[in-house]
């Protein structure tokens, strides 16, 4: 079955201490206006199973993890049977969500087949539609309890827009975090402008105030 919509090959930079590659699966339950892979979000699946793990097996030795990404990996259907076949090769793996199908990562979980755990902490409850146009902060909260709970090594990161989420609205973000248990660093990553987006977004003349920003949050280029 067609799962993805392109492979990047090799990077040092998305899976921690660990040489991987990229696998991009194509759709999304949510549609940030961020966002800044429009084309895979509505694009078709075009790369299947069975030649991203030929990829796999010629790369054994030279590679250490497959990062699952989009889109959002967690909407294909065939996503754990996928991963199985990952792990069978002697791969971790990385999983990048937004944390809407907490029923899928539970299952991941439970079968011990993700090693990392990349969160999207999108926005707080009130401006989840305007942000991202649906999603819902509890379901990230039951995520990211499952994910503390499992003990497995994870992050949570925000994109931040200071036209969409406003300075005190990261500062309350990583409060309740904080509160929740989290004792990790909270990447926080600054919209770019000057590539293709879901929204029509420019970058802002807002000044960021570091200083305030900086007790809570690990600012990521």
């Amino acid at each position: 079955m067609k799962a993805l919509y392109d492979i990047t090959p090799f990077t040092l930079l998305d899976f921690p201490d660990t040489p991987a590659a990229i696998f991009w699966f194509a759709g999304c339950n949510l549609r940030c206006v961020y966002c800044y892979n429009p084309d895979i979000v509505f694009g078709v699946a075009h790369i299947d199973e069975e030649e991203a793990l030929a990829f796999l097996r010629r790369r054994q030795g030279l590679l250490e993890g497959v990062v699952l990404s989009g889109g959002e990996c967690t909407t294909y259907p065939h996503l754990l049977a996928f991963c199985r076949s990952i792990k069978s090769l002697g791969y971790k793996i990385k999983l990048d969500t937004n944390g809407m199908r907490t029923d899928i990562i539970h299952q991941l979980l439970r079968e011990n087949l993700i090693d990392y755990v990349a969160l999207d902490y999108k926005a707080t409850d009130s401006k989840m539609s305007e942000i991202c146009g649906g999603g819902s902060e509890k379901r990230f909260w039951e995520s990211f309890k499952a994910v503390r709970k499992s003990g497995i090594d994870f992050e949570v990161r925000t994109t931040f827009h200071p036209e969409l989420l406003s300075e005190e609205d990261i500062i309350t973000m990583a409060k309740t975090l904080k509160r929740r248990g989290y004792d990790r660093e909270y990447y926080v990553q600054l919209f770019q402008g000057g590539m293709k987006t879901i929204g029509d977004l420019s970058v802002s003349n807002h000044r960021i105030d570091y200083e305030k920003l900086a007790p809570y949050i690990t600012l990521r280029p």
